[in-house]
């Protein structure tokens, strides 16, 4: 079958054929169904995993239909309106068969069709079934064509072959299920299942490398987020089944091999995304009816996209004709198709990005995910995962240098699929072995990797900072990392032992931390820049990392950094830090070294619209409050001789968040205070009650 057909958003075993038009001339329907039936011709037998010996006999069928339809055609070139009914019915089960054939043949859902196999089996019987009804409704007509004896002969075949043919489960197919049902039942108990009968399925599916076996549990992956609101069984079986094809790729495959197995395929897949994230307008991932970031952003007919919750409020407003809010368009159907890219790329862009509005969203996303994922997770795929915990921490620990390698990356994986997992391995002891391993070449991508992916789990931050020496590993690596990807993930890493106060004070206490992180800022790509970035915010929450953070020249490096970067994310990271460190007198001073230069640079942020955010614009604000509190007139004096500034301000009072809004008439108040004093003399501003201006 084609890969490019496979390749469509369809699911597994859905077939959403398209029923002609009844005003369809019977010469096009004719040709189109020649087409079709010369597509499934040409399906190749080994493709098929399972259900073989059906899907053989259904293609057999359809190049007998094949001959017949290119004989019809031949012969008669213009065909009576009488064959549309019968032609449209046959077109409407090739359709579904093609799907079916293709589902069978498909590289990723081995197992699911396997164990879908009665499932696939009736299917084809009924098509089978169908194929019959509508060459018995073709049969009257046809008796008023002149046919060959031939072409009769073929169509009578046809009909008795898919009459008495049974399209029943192979006898491997069901000893293959039964196999797999026998390890569930043994995971259940915690019972170690015999290897030999895991290397029997992944033989018989056709499964032989680590890449397949993981492409298997990907599917399972994409499966169970769709089905996570529907029948708790169904999740439950997808669950337990991921589960065994992820024990099979941790304990069966001695090797790590393939394009998509490979840790710089994956690091390629994140760069991937992460430059799609910086071509796009982050407004877009807003709603346009609450203007908050989509959750479970939705489509409707018109192409316009809302989050779910918002639209379903919009339809119970009251209307009899539910309307598109943007277009004002009647909706003829109010289907709501999921938006699972934008999805997708929109929880990307908060996880990346330390924007509060964002934060809230995700936040209330994660608890949603985690308990959907709580309830998706089935007890075979809790105890699977303690025991595949207990294994790779063992080959970690006895393994060879190979096995350890390979061990790490597995950890690579898990780590990085859910919650649950990272608390199994963190609960397995494998952080200090993972800061051990840290030192070596060979394994410090793959240990760094895992780790940050681990450090997600809050109990993790808290063995890492206990372990002698953990947070001084990390720093190294961050430091002097065997390439630039290493030296990130460090910084990611820092990032979240940054949440823990005693971590915190422990990074900022290390000679070559924050150095370090600056240095990255400096020479790394875009994703080393925003993981120290969010790193130094994150330890400046420490009161005495303030000064330390001063002292290593950050303000010239963020100001720099400003002057030549176009991502929205980095602009809105790197005011935040600038007006975190503001709140100090010593940030205040080496902010206002730069004088007018840095100042004109801050307001022509705030007056741009094209990579300024709106919570940018706060930091900016925040930013310039605070360097007006603790600068004093000399920081007023310069701001007031900047023209620009009082607009942006009054925008911002309609147009912005309610705390930048609140911030912007602080400011303005301030402004103005300086103007009214400067007939009597005085210098000094009329400043508000408020004194300290905090950036989050």
């Amino acid at each position: 079958m084609s890969q490019k057909q496979n390749g469509s958003g369809r699911r597994v075993l859905t077939y959403p054929a398209v029923h002609p038009c009844e005003s369809i001339s019977p010469t096009t329907l004719l040709n189109s169904l020649i087409n079709l039936a010369h597509f499934i011709s040409y399906s190749k037998p080994e493709s098929f995993t399972t259900n073989n010996r059906n899907a053989r006999e259904s293609v057999r069928q359809i190049r007998i239909l094949h001959i017949f339809l290119s004989e019809l055609r031949n012969s008669h070139p213009n065909l009576p309106d009488s064959l549309v009914l019968g032609l449209s019915e046959l077109h409407l089960t090739f359709q579904k068969l093609q799907h079916l054939l293709q589902d069978c043949s498909r590289k990723d859902a081995r197992l699911w069709m396997l164990m879908n196999s009665e499932r696939v089996a009736n299917q084809f019987r009924l098509l089978t079934r169908s194929i019959s009804t509508a060459l018995e409704v073709l049969l009257v007509p046809l008796e008023t064509i002149e046919l060959s004896l031939e072409v009769m002969e073929y169509v009578e075949l046809i009909l008795k072959q898919t009459r008495k043919t049974p399209y029943e489960v192979e006898l491997n197919d069901r000893a293959t299920m039964n196999d797999v049902l026998s390890v569930l039942s043994q995971f259940e108990y915690e019972v170690v299942p015999n290897k030999s009968v895991l290397k029997r399925v992944l033989d018989y599916l056709g499964i032989v490398t680590w890449g397949e076996c993981n492409r298997e549990v990907k599917f399972f992956e994409t499966e169970i987020a769709f089905e996570s609101t529907n029948e708790k069984r169904k999740v439950w079986f997808l669950s337990s089944l991921m589960s065994f094809m992820s024990y099979c790729r941790c304990v069966v495959f001695e090797v790590v091999e393939g394009n998509e197995a490979t840790p710089t395929r994956q690091f390629s897949n994140r760069e991937t995304i992460s430059e799609l994230l910086r071509s796009v307008n982050s407004d877009d991932f807003r709603c346009p009816i609450s203007l908050e970031f989509m959750v479970d952003p939705v489509t409707l007919s018109t192409g316009h996209t809302y989050d779910r919750a918002s639209i379903m409020k919009w339809f119970k407003g009251g209307k009899k004709i539910k309307t598109c809010p943007k277009t004002g368009q009647k909706l003829v159907d109010s289907e709501l198709v999921p938006n699972l890219v934008l999805k997708r790329l929109i929880q990307q862009y908060c996880l990346e990005n330390g924007i509060p509005v964002a934060a809230e969203s995700v936040s209330g996303r994660r608890s949603r995910d985690v308990a959907a994922a709580s309830e998706a997770r089935s007890l075979v795929a809790e105890r699977v995962m303690r025991m595949v915990a207990s294994y790779v921490v063992e080959r970690v620990e006895v393994g060879t240098e190979e096995e350890k390698n390979r061990a790490v990356y597995e950890i690579r994986v898990l780590s990085k699929t859910s919650g649950f997992n990272r608390a199994c391995l963190v609960e397995s002891g494998v952080i200090p072995h993972l800061l051990r391993l840290l030192k070596n070449v060979s394994t410090q991508e793959n240990a760094i990797a895992a780790l940050l992916n681990l450090s997600k789990c809050s109990k993790s931050r808290v063995v890492i900072g206990e372990c002698g020496g953990g947070v001084g590993l990390v720093v190294d690596v961050m430091k002097k990392g065997v390439n630039l990807s290493v030296r990130q993930h460090g910084a990611g890493v820092l990032f979240y032992l940054a949440s823990v106060e005693e971590c915190r004070r422990s990074v900022g206490e290390n000679p070559e931390a924050i150095p370090g992180l600056i240095e990255l800022i400096k020479e790394g790509n875009d994703r080393g820049k925003k993981n120290a970035l969010v790193a130094i915010f994150g330890l400046l929450l420490h009161h005495e990392n303030h000064c330390r953070v001063v002292a290593a020249g950050t303000v010239q490096v963020l100001v720099n950094l400003l002057k030549c970067c176009d991502r929205e994310d980095l602009v809105t990271d790197s005011l935040a830090i600038l007006a975190t460190l503001a709140e100090e007198h010593d940030g205040t001073v080496a902010i206002l070294r730069g004088g007018d230069l840095n100042l004109n640079l801050i307001v022509a942020i705030l007056d741009s619209d094209s990579c300024t955010s709106k919570a940018g614009k706060e930091y900016c604000v925040s930013l310039l409050l605070a360097l007006c509190l603790n600068g004093g007139a000399d920081a007023i004096a310069l701001l007031v001789k900047i023209p620009s500034l009082m607009e942006s301000l009054y925008s911002l009072l309609s147009e912005g968040t309610s705390r930048a809004s609140k911030k912007a008439s602080t400011l303005i108040r301030v402004l103005h205070g300086f103007y009214e004093s400067r007939p009597s003399g005085s210098m000094s501003p009329i400043l508000p009650q408020e004194r300290f201006v905090h950036a989050w």
